[in-house]
C-alpha cells in the first residue's frame, strides 16, 4: 500500500491529496511557487491529527504543519518525501464563554473569524494583524504572532490560557486551562507557543477575550526628527492614560509609495515629512475618550513634537488610516522585495536606518528601500525591493546589511514571523550558544527522530 493510501484508511478518502494535487497550491503569501509534498492531509479532528502523527512516527516521514499559509520565512515549506498536515477542516469555534471571557476553538479557525464571532457578545480577542482573513489562530500560536495592538495586549503568548497538542509520537497533550491564574506546575502551553509546529502540533487553544472597546480615536501624524518621534511616543502613551492601543511608524518612502498612484490610498496629511506615526487609542466612552485624545494631540502641537496631523473623524478615517498601513503590497510593483521583520530597542533606529540606507548602494547597486512597522512596540518591517535579475545575488548582501548589526545590541532577526528556513543561518544573532543548545535539547527530548517541520529553526 502507497503512502496516500495508508493516509486515506486514518483520516478517510477525501481528506488526503496525493503529490500532483498538492502541486496545484500556491506555496503561500508572496510566493510565485506552488507547494511541494508527497501528500497533503487534512484531518477533522485531535484523534486524527494523532493518528496521522502515530502512523508517520512509525514510518519515519517528516511532517510540515500548515494553517493560513501567511508567513514570510518558509517556514511551510516541505519536501518531496514529507507530507503536510492541514488544519484547513478543524475550523470550529467550540464555545465563546461570556463570563469567564475565553473562546475555545480549533488551530485551524480563521483570526477574523473568531473576531467576528466575539463581537456578537460584546467582546474583543485583540489580536490584529493585516492577514487576518487568512491567518489562522493555531498559526498565530505556533509563531507567537504579534501584529498592531502588540503595545497595549502584548504577543499572542499573552492571549493563550490553554493549549491541546499532539507530539511526534501522537500522543495527545491536554493542557486546556481556562484560568488566568494557574501556577500548578510547568505551563506547558509555552513548549508549544513560538515553537513553529518543531515540537507538536496545536490543534485547540483556549484564548483570553477583553471587553470590547466601544470608541476608537486615530490620528496621522507628521513629525520632522526621529528624536521627537521616540517622544511623541512617551506623551501620547502617557496622555492618553493606558488607552493607546497603537503606534505604527512610517518612514517617509513608504508612506509616498502607499499614497501615490497606483496606490489607491489618500494622503491625509502632505507627503513632506520624515516621519509619519498612525496612532490610535480605543475606549469605553465618546465624549471623554475624544476630549482626551484631542488635548493630547493639541498638548503634542504645542510642544514641537508633532508638525501635522489629521484627525479622525469617522469610522470611516479609522478604515482609511489602517488600509494604508496595510498595504504592503505595493512593495511587489516594479521589483522583487527582500522582507525583515526585526526588533531592536527604539534608541537604535535612526541608527541602524540611516546605517542601513548609506550602505545598500555600494553593496548591491539599484534598489529602493523602505522602513516602517510597530515602532511602539520596538518592531521594524525593512523592505528591500531589487531587479528580478539582481535577486539571487542580492539578497545574501543585503541579509548581512540586515541582520549584522543587531548583534551589537542584541536585538531580533525575528520580531513575529518566526525562524523557518530563511533565519536559519542568524539565529545565533539574537540567540547565544547556550540558549541554542537548550533548544536543541528539548528538540530531541520531544522530537527524537526529527520529524516535526524537519530542518526548521535549528
Amino acid at each position: 500500500m502507497n503512502l496516500t493510501d495508508s493516509l486515506r484508511q486514518l483520516v478517510g478518502e477525501n481528506a488526503v491529496l496525493d503529490a500532483a494535487d498538492v502541486a496545484t497550491r500556491s506555496a503561500g503569501y508572496l510566493r510565485p511557487d506552488n507547494l511541494k509534498a508527497a501528500a497533503l492531509v487534512r484531518p477533522a479532528n485531535t484523534d486524527e491529527v494523532s493518528r496521522v502523527m502515530r502512523w508517520c512516527c512509525e514510518n519515519n516521514i517528516g511532517v510540515v504543519t500548515h494553517g493560513g499559509l501567511t508567513g514570510l520565512v518558509h517556514g511551510g515549506d516541505a519536501k518531496p518525501d514529507e507530507i503536510i498536515l492541514s488544519l484547513e477542516r478543524m475550523r470550529a469555534i467550540e464555545d465563546i464563554d461570556p463570563v469567564q471571557r475565553t473562546a475555545t476553538v480549533q488551530a485551524g479557525v480563521v483570526l477574523q473569524a473568531l473576531q467576528e464571532a466575539v463581537d456578537e457578545h460584546g467582546l474583543a480577542f485583540p489580536l490584529d494583524l493585516g492577514a487576518r482573513g487568512s491567518a489562522t489562530l493555531g498559526g498565530n500560536a505556533a509563531v507567537n504572532a504579534g501584529g498592531n495592538r502588540v503595545i497595549r495586549y502584548g504577543m499572542t503568548r499573552e492571549m493563550v490560557l490553554g493549549i491541546e497538542a499532539v507530539m511526534a509520537d501522537g500522543t495527545i497533550v491536554s493542557s486546556l486551562n481556562r484560568l488566568i491564574k494557574n501556577n500548578a506546575g510547568y505551563d506547558l502551553k509555552h513548549l508549544f507557543i513560538g515553537s513553529e509546529g518543531t515540537l507538536g502540533i496545536i490543534t485547540r487553544l483556549v484564548l483570553r477575550l477583553r471587553e470590547r472597546p466601544t470608541t476608537t480615536n486615530m490620528a496621522f501624524v507628521g513629525i520632522d526628527s526621529f528624536a521627537a518621534v521616540a517622544s511623541f511616543l512617551k506623551h501620547i502613551d502617557s496622555a492618553l492614560g493606558g488607552t493607546l492601543s497603537a503606534f505604527e511608524v512610517m518612514w517617509q518612502p513608504f508612506y509616498r509609495l502607499v499614497t501615490t498612484a497606483p496606490a489607491k490610498g489618500q494622503p491625509p496629511i502632505a507627503q513632506d515629512y520624515r516621519y509619519y506615526v498612525l496612532v490610535e487609542s480605543q475606549g469605553a466612552d465618546r465624549e471623554l475618550d475624544t476630549q482626551r485624545f484631542n488635548g493630547a494631540m493639541e498638548s503634542a502641537f504645542e510642544s514641537g513634537l508633532i508638525v501635522d496631523a489629521a484627525i479622525s473623524q469617522s469610522e470611516a478615517d479609522c478604515q482609511a488610516f489602517w488600509a494604508l498601513r496595510d498595504d504592503v503590497e505595493q512593495v511587489l510593483h516594479g521589483g522583487l522585495p527582500v522582507v525583515f521583520d526585526i526588533s531592536l530597542p527604539i534608541g537604535e533606529m535612526e541608527n541602524f536606518a540611516d546605517d542601513l540606507r548609506a550602505a545598500l548602494p555600494g553593496a548591491i547597486g539599484d534598489h529602493k528601500l523602505w522602513i516602517f512597522g510597530h515602532l511602539g512596540d520596538g518592531n521594524l518591517h525593512v523592505i528591500v525591493q531589487v531587479k528580478p535579475q539582481d535577486y539571487l545575488a542580492s539578497r545574501p548582501k543585503i541579509e548581512a546589511l540586515v541582520y549584522t548589526p543587531l548583534a551589537a545590541f542584541r536585538g531580533s532577526v525575528s520580531a513575529e514571523h518566526g525562524i523557518g528556513l530563511e533565519k536559519k543561518a542568524y539565529l545565533k544573532v539574537s540567540r547565544s550558544e547556550n540558549e541554542i543548545a537548550l533548544m536543541r535539547t528539548l528538540k530531541t527530548a520531544l522530537d527524537p527522530k526529527g520529524i516535526l517541520n524537519p530542518g526548521k529553526v535549528l
